[in-house]
């Protein structure tokens, strides 16, 4: 099983960039598709952006298209998600998330349930 650790979040002015990390132990990134995923109170997790385990493909939530970048570094064996832009509706704890099994190499999974592995999450609060 793969250990996840997000760092990176904070307080933000709206307007300002923030950029998110995540840490994975017990396996390398890229062996995994990847996803990142934001909660706010009282809402259900929603997908924010995604890489495929090939890397070669990615897609983003299209409330966050323009704004967010999803990136890798296999040799820190880390997800980072750059954040600009940002809006107050950004506000959420965001989380990294990791799907062990490796099927086709161009997929990006976009629901939450196709993930195994999370992290504890990061607070994101974007102000007025």
């Amino acid at each position: 099983q793969v250990q996840l650790v997000e760092s990176g979040g904070g307080l933000v002015q709206a307007g300002g960039s923030l950029r998110l990390s995540c840490a994975a132990s017990g396996r390398t990134v890229s062996s995994y598709a990847l996803g990142w995923f934001r909660q706010a109170p009282g809402k259900e997790r929603e997908f924010v952006a995604g890489m495929a385990w090939s890397g070669v493909r990615t897609y983003y939530a299209d409330s966050v298209k323009g704004r967010f970048t999803i990136s890798r570094d296999n040799a820190k064996n880390s997800v980072y998600l750059e954040m600009n832009s940002l809006k107050p509706e950004d506000t959420a704890v965001y989380y990294c998330a990791t799907r062990s099994s490796r099927d086709n190499a161009l997929r990006v999974h976009t629901t939450a349930p196709e993930y195994d592995s999370w992290g504890q999450g990061t607070q994101v609060t974007v102000s007025s």
